[in-house]
C-alpha cells in the first residue's frame, strides 16, 4: 500500500465531523455510482475488505505552520497525562494546578515526516493553536478575525429550522415543530490534511482525489442537502513511512476496531459509531445501521509482537451493520504513527 495526504480547505460547516470511517463511507457510494472508481468494481474489493482493505482513511487534522517548519496539530494521546508529564513539583496543591494547566494542551504537533515526539513543548493549547493560525491569515481575513471576540478552532453554530403546516399556514406539534442542529464551522483558511493508504491494485490516487472532490462539491455528512459539509482540495501528496527501530507503541488517526490478541497494553476513549445509511438508504425503511463501539482517534496501543509494525495500518473490519444492505462495512481500520513510548 502507499500512503497519501490529501489537503483539503472547509467551505462551509460541517454537520458530521470528518471521522476516517465516515470518509470510507462516502467513498463507498461514490464507487457504487462509479464502477471505474476501483478495479474490479466495488462489490469485489468488500468481499475482501477483511483481509485485504483497498482504502484506510484518517480523520481529518489541522494543518499549520509553526516558525518555518509545517506540523499536523493531532489530538493529545489518550495517554494518562501524569505520564505523559510527570508532576515536577510535591506540593499538592502546585502539582494539582500544574495538571489543570497540562489538561488544556489537548493538541500534539507532529512533523511533515510524520515522526512523534512526546516532549512537552510539542503539545499546545486551543488558544496557542487559533495564534498560529491567526499567523498565517491573508489581509482582509485577519482584520475580520482580529475584530472577533471569541474565535475558536471549530466554531458550532446552531441552525433554526421550521416546517410549515399548509392548512394552518404555521408551524406547529409533531413533525411541525420548530428545532434546531449544529454545524461546526472552522476557523478561516484552514487547511485539513487526510492521510489515506491505496492499494494500488485497486485504485490509485488522482481516482480517489476525483472522488473526495465530487463529496466536496456535494457535500458531506448531515445536511449536505442544505450546504452543509462543502470543501475544496488544495494538493495530494505521496509520503514516505518506516517505522523506526526503537518504536514500541503505535498511534491512531481514525477511529479503529484493535484486533484480539495483537497488543499488550492500550489507552483508549470508546467511541460508539451511530451509522447511518447514506445516498437513497437514507430514506429506506430502516436507514440506522447497528451500532459499532470503536477505540477513537488518538488511542495508543502497545504491540506484543513487532510483526505488528510490518502494516501500514492496524485494527479490523465490522461487518453486520446493517439490516437492509447485507454487504454494509464500517471501516474500523485506521493508519497509525509508530512512536516510542516505553523507556
Amino acid at each position: 500500500m502507499k500512503l497519501y495526504e490529501i489537503i483539503i480547505k472547509p467551505k462551509s460547516g460541517f454537520g458530521t465531523p470528518l471521522k476516517g470511517d465516515t470518509i470510507f463511507g462516502h467513498i463507498c457510494w461514490q464507487a457504487s455510482y462509479n464502477p471505474e472508481l476501483l478495479n474490479g468494481g466495488l462489490e469485489k474489493w468488500i468481499a475482501g475488505y477483511g483481509e485485504r482493505p483497498f482504502a484506510v482513511f484518517s480523520s481529518a487534522w489541522p494543518k499549520i505552520r509553526k516558525g518555518s517548519a509545517m506540523y499536523y496539530a493531532v489530538k493529545r494521546p489518550d495517554f494518562p497525562p501524569n505520564r505523559l508529564f510527570p508532576p515536577s513539583v510535591k506540593d499538592r496543591r502546585k502539582a494539582l494546578e500544574q495538571k489543570k494547566e497540562i489538561l488544556k494542551k489537548k493538541w500534539l504537533l507532529v512533523s511533515e515526516n510524520l515522526g512523534i515526539s512526546l516532549a512537552a513543548g510539542n503539545f499546545i493549547t486551543d488558544e496557542e493553536l487559533l495564534t498560529l493560525s491567526f499567523q498565517e491569515l491573508t489581509g482582509q481575513t485577519r482584520k475580520a478575525m482580529r475584530k472577533k471576540a471569541d474565535r475558536q478552532l471549530k466554531a458550532p453554530f446552531i441552525q433554526p429550522h421550521n416546517t410549515i403546516n399548509r392548512a394552518t399556514m404555521t408551524t406547529g406539534r409533531g413533525m411541525f415543530a420548530p428545532f434546531a442542529e449544529t454545524a461546526d464551522f472552522y476557523y478561516p483558511e484552514t487547511e485539513l490534511a487526510i492521510f489515506v493508504l491505496i492499494d494500488e491494485d485497486a485504485t490509485d490516487i488522482d481516482r480517489m482525489t476525483t472522488a473526495l472532490c465530487r463529496i466536496g462539491t456535494v457535500g458531506f455528512g448531515r445536511n449536505a442537502s442544505t450546504g452543509c459539509g462543502r470543501f475544496s482540495l488544495a494538493k495530494s501528496t505521496e509520503k514516505a513511512w518506516s517505522p523506526k527501530a526503537e518504536a514500541d507503541a503505535c498511534y491512531t488517526l481514525a477511529p479503529a476496531i484493535p484486533e484480539k490478541g495483537l497488543y499488550k497494553d492500550g489507552w483508549f476513549t470508546p467511541f460508539t459509531r451511530f451509522g447511518r445509511h447514506g445516498d437513497a438508504l437514507a430514506v429506506s425503511k430502516n436507514p440506522f445501521k447497528n451500532p459499532v463501539i470503536m477505540a477513537d482517534e488518538g488511542a495508543v496501543f502497545i504491540p506484543a509482537d513487532r510483526n505488528v509494525f510490518s502494516k501500514f495500518y492496524l485494527g479490523c473490519a465490522a461487518f453486520n451493520v446493517s439490516k437492509v444492505l447485507s454487504g454494509a462495512v464500517t471501516q474500523g481500520y485506521s493508519f497509525y504513527l509508530p512512536f516510542k513510548l516505553e523507556n
